[in-house]
C-alpha cells in the first residue's frame, strides 16, 4: 500500500481506531485511494486537522457531517 500524503503514524492510528466511526472509514477510504486531506477538508469545509483527528478517531464528524460521509462511502463502494 502506498502511503503516499500520509505518514506512517496517522495510517497506524487509523488501522487502531474504532472502524465503526465514519470519519475512520473515511480515513481508510482516503487513504487507499490516496486521496489528499486537503480536498476532503474542503468537501467537507473544516479544517485538514479536523480531518486527520477523524481518521484517528480522536474526534466524530457532527451528526451532518457524518450522513454525508456515509453517503460518499455507499456511492464509492457502488461505483467500485
Amino acid at each position: 500500500m502506498s502511503l503516499r500524503g500520509y505518514s506512517l503514524r496517522l495510517y497506524k492510528a487509523n488501522q487502531e481506531a474504532d472502524s465503526a466511526l465514519m470519519g475512520v472509514q473515511l480515513g481508510r477510504y482516503c487513504m487507499s485511494k490516496d486521496i489528499p486531506v486537503v480536498q476532503i477538508a474542503g468537501k467537507f469545509n473544516v479544517s485538514r486537522m479536523t480531518i486527520y483527528q477523524w481518521f484517528t478517531g480522536a474526534a466524530k464528524p457532527s451528526k451532518a457531517r457524518a450522513e454525508k460521509i456515509k453517503s460518499l462511502l455507499e456511492k464509492a463502494c457502488f461505483s467500485a
